[in-house]
């Protein structure tokens, strides 16, 4: 085959492709499904014309124009742009698609909170001296009998500053435990349900358990279920060195490092939502059922986007996977 015949075949397709390259820019997706299948069709065979011309016509100036062509091609339809999600789309589905596509993780984050949050209260309605232990002193307070009057204003703000200063560094220590083989995730998440059920229980004896409800409950379902979720992502890191599979250890904790700082980065929006209610809710000394219905709207809300948002599917595959 000589050149001219070569160009005369192929012109059309090589236009076609700049064509769509120059309507597409860095977002092919713009162009819509026909244009962007015929995109990916297009390039494949401008890529495979380009191997030929390498081989027939090395030194011809077509084959430099083909180079330039299937090169702008490539950057098109591979670009990053269009294959990492914008950060509106993490937020509205990638990080609960993340949050739920491991659910037997998710599962063991939850009960190593709430199991142990829950035999901490027992414990402590039948043993306070001893469940004072292990309640940090900076909640110490909140514990002991004070009958109808509560926490002071001082109290409260101090309170309020040691949960929220508490639940961020739990979040981060939690994935920083999945180094340990998933035992420091769970290490920290069974101590921070413990000591909070101790608190609960040691409340419950005293009469001071209404009391603590009208001030944590608004915020703190919320920001329990964003611990749960931290502790998941701490997990999967250690179960990636536990279970590499065909991979080194090495590689199969980086696999796992970017889903599971993503849960983790995801989750730090709805630790400030909590703080928000936390900061302008709980002050104002709502009553029971006004606490209750907070704190149930806002853990609810959290969860309806997990199981809603989080379906497998919901976000359509990225472009470079489907013009492969």
């Amino acid at each position: 085959m000589d050149v001219d015949r070569f160009v005369r075949e192929r012109t059309q397709a090589w236009d076609e492709l700049a064509a769509l390259v120059r309507a597409a820019g860095t977002r092919p997706q713009r162009l819509g499904a026909e244009p962007l299948l015929l995109l990916g069709r297009r390039y494949r065979a401008a890529a495979a014309d380009l191997a030929l011309a390498r081989r027939l016509f090395p030194g011809d100036p077509l084959t430099r124009r083909l180079e330039r062509l299937v090169a702008d091609a490539r950057q098109c339809v591979y670009a990053a742009e269009a294959r990492r999600r914008s950060l509106i789309g993490f937020l509205t589905t990638g990080y609960w698609q993340r949050v739920r596509e491991q659910p037997l993780a998710l599962v063991a984050g939850l009960a190593l909170l709430f199991v142990p949050l829950v035999l901490a209260a027992v414990w402590a309605v039948d043993d306070p001296a001893g469940a004072i232990g292990i309640v940090p002193s900076e909640f110490q307070d909140a514990a002991e009998p004070r009958g109808n009057a509560g926490l002071t204003p001082a109290e409260e703000a101090a309170m309020s500053s040691a949960i929220y200063t508490n639940n961020i560094q739990v979040t981060f220590l939690t994935i920083a435990g999945g180094i340990l083989l998933g035992l420091g995730s769970a290490a920290v998440t069974i101590f921070n349900g413990g000591f909070i059920g101790a608190l609960v229980g040691l409340t419950i004896e005293n009469g001071n358990f209404g009391n603590l409800l009208q001030f944590v409950l608004p915020h703190g379902l919320l920001e329990l279920s964003c611990i749960a979720v931290s502790c998941t992502a701490g997990l999967r890191l250690g179960w990636a060195m536990i279970d590499p599979g065909p991979l080194t250890r090495g590689a199969s904790l980086r696999r796992a490092a970017r889903p599971a700082m993503e849960i983790v980065l995801g989750t730090m929006p709805w630790l400030v939502v909590a703080g928000v209610i936390e900061g302008f809710v709980s002050p104002r000394h709502p009553s029971l059922p006004v606490s209750m219905a907070v704190g149930f709207t806002a853990a609810g809300a959290y969860w309806t986007l997990v199981i809603v948002r989080g379906r497998p599917g919901h976000q359509p595959r990225p472009l470079a996977l489907s013009l492969r």
